[in-house]
């Protein structure tokens, strides 16, 4: 592959599927520093992806295996090192030029405590992925990815029945 047609290939990419790339991230990294990073290497692993792109599945289901795998993996880094902070130290970061609706700061607050499976199978299940396509994604069974759905959608709503009693 010529590297023009690499990078024409890329440029649609993030171009197209720039949110899907940026929910990953906010998902996974907390610090604005850290955010940029983490889509560095995202970008990065998504570049040197191409090559191997054999378009069985659609751009977008390869790009969330991509930037799901980097993120999994910096985050482990980052944690074994220190980097990882709770978001309790890091409201400043949650604040953008365009405020964030209340619901899904929260929501992006309650997700940010899962582990990296529930993480992304939350991310996946927001953007749509059926049960299949979650388990081709992760490796698990669709019976185990129906399991953990279901507990982290328990989990939501008891949660979220906390949040609009007290009104937090």
């Amino acid at each position: 592959m010529k590297e023009s047609e690499q990078q024409h290939i890329f440029n649609n990419w993030i171009s197209q599927h720039k949110a899907l790339l940026f929910k990953v991230v906010r998902a996974y990294a907390f610090a604005s520093e850290s955010q940029d990073d983490l889509f560095q290497e995202i970008s990065l692993q998504v570049w040197r992806s191409i090559p191997r792109f054999r378009q069985e599945s659609a751009d977008s289901t390869w790009l969330y295996r991509i930037s799901l795998n980097t993120a999994i993996k910096w985050s482990t880094k980052e944690r074994k090192h220190g980097g990882h902070q709770s978001l309790d130290h890091m409201e400043h970061a949650l604040l953008e030029d365009n405020p964030m609706d209340e619901r899904l700061a929260w929501l992006y607050d309650e997700i940010a405590t899962f582990d990296e499976i529930d993480r992304s199978l939350t991310l996946l299940l927001l953007d749509g992925f059926s049960y299949k396509e979650m388990a081709n994604l992760l490796g698990i069974s669709e019976s185990n990815i129906g399991v953990k759905i279901h507990r982290v959608k328990k989990y939501l709503i008891s949660k979220s029945s906390k949040y609009d009693n007290h009104g937090i």
